[in-house]
């Protein structure tokens, strides 16, 4: 219930819910950035986790007042690990 007696609308919850799973998969990306450090070197671990801290607390925000803005927040964070750990090892010689 949101003020005196009234309910919030199925569609409201129902993107709340899909704004809270969208979260709780960038939270569960984190292994991957914090285990960058087998192939990067450390200041490149620091800077993925620090992406990745960022885009969960950008997550945070957003699900309370705008849910469906955090559904693209997981693929981005898949984007940048993905491309950093790529360039990386294309261009800076990174290797496990």
């Amino acid at each position: 219930m949101d003020q005196v007696g009234t309910q919030r609308a199925p569609r409201t919850v129902l993107t709340h819910v899909i704004g809270g799973l969208a979260l709780a998969a960038t939270v569960a990306l984190s292994p991957f950035f914090f285990a960058s450090g087998l192939m990067a070197p450390g200041w490149a671990v620091v800077a993925f986790v620090a992406v990745w801290l960022a885009l969960v607390l950008l997550g945070a925000l957003w699900v309370r007042r705008r849910p469906l803005w955090v559904v693209p927040i997981p693929f981005a964070a898949v984007l940048i690990w993905l491309g950093g750990m790529s360039a990386g090892g294309a261009w800076l010689g990174w290797t496990p």
